[in-house]
């Protein structure tokens, strides 16, 4: 169970922003579990692992499917608040999904940033109950990377060409470029949220967000857990997301199968 219940205003705020912080979400248990899980992931990578903002000074460290290897990332996605967290705050009635997660961690004077984009146009999914539990278990102030967020950007209609974090064009230009954020600024209402262990911010998957590197001495360890709720189904025409393996889905059918648990209401036995 989560540390506290979530506030209306608090699911409110998601759905109208795009982003919300809660605090206080994750008991000090589970924090510290996970700082021991997230240093044996970075030195033992798994198959997906990449070093991203290649050719800048320091280390940006992502993975993705963590959990399907590693125990303790496995315990986060079933036995965690995250999964109660994204059923409350989508609104979900039916089940919640994973769709998988994401280790980053800016490693101390890491220059890497986050380039902006907003995730969905990367995924095989289509729906509308999709979203990110932001998950730090080190402090996040902006000089360590806190993530800057476009608010209201998931409401725009819009679906950007994805960027690559690796630095390259891999992805092509196969949809709209995305404007440049940084020059219309004036245009535009941010939000950025410093964030403590135990907290997480839960993100919408088309609202448009980045971070900058690490300039501090400690490391910015976080876990980035991708659910999906009622109304999302596969869709992998288009999609620039690598996946650890092909699932046992048609294109249109919901989002749950052996690759994509439903962790929401939790299964008998996992």
């Amino acid at each position: 169970m989560a540390a506290r219940p979530i506030t209306e205003a608090e699911k409110q705020t998601f759905w109208n922003d795009g982003v919300v912080c809660l605090r206080d979400m994750f008991d000090a248990a589970w924090i510290t579990r996970m700082q021991t899980a997230v240093d044996d992931a970075v030195a033992h990578p798994g198959p997906m692992s990449l070093q991203l903002g290649q050719g800048l000074e320091g280390k940006f460290h992502g993975d993705s499917f963590v959990w399907t290897w590693q125990d303790d990332f496995r315990a986060f996605v079933f036995d965690s608040p995250a999964a109660e967290i994204a059923q409350q705050v989508l609104g979900a009635k039916e089940r919640v999904t994973l769709f998988f997660d994401t280790l980053l961690v800016k490693q101390p004077a890491s220059q890497a940033p986050t380039p902006w984009h907003h995730d969905q146009p990367y995924w095989p999914v289509d729906g509308d109950q999709v979203c990110t539990v932001w998950t730090p278990f080190d402090p996040a102030p902006v000089a360590a990377g806190a993530v800057e967020y476009l608010v209201g950007s998931h409401r725009w209609g819009k679906r950007f060409q994805p960027k690559s974090f690796t630095g390259d064009n891999r992805y092509g230009d196969l949809l709209e470029p995305l404007p440049d954020i940084e020059a219309e600024r004036d245009d535009h209402e941010f939000v950025t949220y410093e964030i403590e262990p135990g907290d997480c911010i839960v993100h919408h998957g088309l609202t448009l967000h980045n971070a900058p590197g690490n300039s501090t001495d400690q490391p910015r360890r976080a876990l980035a857990t991708r659910f999906c709720g009622d109304d999302v189904t596969y869709r992998p025409e288009g999609s620039f997301q690598p996946l650890i393996r092909e699932p046992d889905l048609e294109s249109g059918a919901p989002l749950e199968c052996d690759l994509f648990p439903r962790v929401w209401p939790k299964p008998v036995s996992v």
